[in-house]
């Protein structure tokens, strides 16, 4: 077995986000000072990475519980808040590279029935999530997840084709410090701190590829041997150049709490299912999809010299990731399948399009298998799920944000 050269090729990882980790209170006139300070060490470390050779896509700032600093009296007191917010953000964003903001989590009934409205209004300033507890039993709080739904379908209803639902998930088992959007969220202990996320579809596309071509008769189970130490080696030296930039920059605001190490795909990257090929399964959604997908977990969980934070597992979002909207187009799995997976890897359901018409329980029990999952087998989950107005199952979406790819709308059963 011939591993490929470790050649140092920064261009096939990027640096998908440094986020930054924030508390905010009631007092506004420490918002700006707040969001400076957070936006510039952003800036700075960008500029580092930059100059060692990796390009950062994007920053970000997640705050506590929006709960905690908005007046959530009603509906007007949380939009002139966020309004007040969002003009200190668009006073602040001058850098070429995207800032982007969260708003923590939400906590109550109250508050998820706010989100609607202020995601239509706000749009990417109101990225939110909701964590969905489960007792020593596993039983999840199905009234806090059928509040959830109720959010996910009049987010459907008042966002053009239901695209606002980019902006908010349901976590389930999900811990504080995921630096990906919006399942992020902080606590008292986190904040302060910063983590980084990558984007490594390409790297590992390129990996195996050079090692297919070393190896062309290897035997399955060495083959899969191969790819495994191939794929730790190759992001390992990477998250080995990315610790000597942290450890030399100025931290004396924000601690590095540690790395999303994700594969993290988008449109504008390989898409995972090149790597499901290249790993001998005929497509994604074919016989050997589960093995090759918890083989990519034991990747991205091998990572060492960086504490491992947030997903750090395989992410299958589907409409962000061109493969798998091709493959929706194909029939080559269903909404099951996706869930069968998340058992060996990450993230849940994301970013899945879904019938309009579906009824609520039916999307409750949904979550519910999700949630039962990610609390049985001790990982995170989440749901990010597109309800599309006036489509139905096998329909195609038409969806016009730059960052969702169109695809085939799946059936809930």
């Amino acid at each position: 077995m011939h591993l490929p050269e470790l050649l140092l090729d920064k261009s096939l990882c990027k640096v998908r986000t440094i986020t930054t980790f924030l508390k905010f209170d009631f007092d506004q006139s420490k918002w700006p000072d707040l969001i400076d300070q957070a936006n510039q060490f952003c800036l700075t470390l960008a500029e580092e990475f930059k100059g060692k050779g990796y390009h950062v896509q994007s920053i970000r700032i997640v705050t506590n519980a929006f709960s905690e600093y908005i007046d959530t009296t009603n509906l007007k007191t949380a939009q002139s808040d966020l309004r007040k917010l969002n003009t200190i953000l668009n006073n602040i964003q001058s850098s070429e590279l995207r800032l982007r903001f969260a708003i923590g989590e939400a906590k109550t009934a109250h508050e998820l029935n706010l989100i609607p409205e202020l995601i239509n209004e706000f749009g990417d300033l109101c990225n939110v999530c909701v964590n969905i507890p489960a007792d020593q039993h596993f039983l999840l709080d199905n009234r806090l997840i059928d509040e959830a739904v109720k959010t996910v379908q009049r987010i459907s209803e008042i966002t053009p084709r239901g695209e606002g639902n980019f902006n908010f998930t349901v976590n389930f088992n999900c811990k504080p410090l995921i630096p990906y959007f919006p399942a992020s969220y902080v606590d008292n202990e986190h904040v302060n701190t910063f983590v980084i996320g990558l984007e490594t579809p390409d790297l590992l596309v390129a990996t195996l590829k050079a090692f297919n071509r070393l190896n062309p008769t290897l035997e399955h189970k060495d083959l899969y041997e191969g790819y495994y130490q191939a794929l730790v080696l190759q992001i390992q030296q990477h998250v080995d150049k990315l610790q000597q930039i942290i450890d030399s920059s100025d931290k004396k605001l924000f601690r590095f709490a540690g790395i999303d190490s994700s594969a993290a795909p988008s449109k504008n990257c390989a898409s995972m299912t090149n790597v499901y090929e290249l790993m001998g399964v005929e497509y994604f959604g074919a016989a050997g999809t589960v093995e090759a997908s918890s083989l990519l977990t034991r990747v991205f969980k091998s990572i060492e010299t960086m504490p491992l934070v947030g997903f750090s597992g395989l992410m299958l979002a589907l409409t962000e990731d061109r493969g798998l909207a091709a493959g929706s187009h194909a029939a080559n799995f269903d909404i099951r399948a996706l869930l069968t997976y998340s058992a060996v890897c990450g993230i849940g359901l994301d970013t899945v399009p879904i019938p309009g018409d579906t009824p609520n329980h039916k999307l409750s029990a949904l979550m519910r298998d999700t949630g039962t999952m990610a609390f049985r087998l001790n990982k995170p989950l989440t749901v990010r799920v597109f309800p599309v107005p006036g489509l139905v199952a096998g329909d195609t979406t038409s969806f016009e944000s730059d960052d969702l790819c169109n695809c085939t709308v799946l059936a809930v059963p």
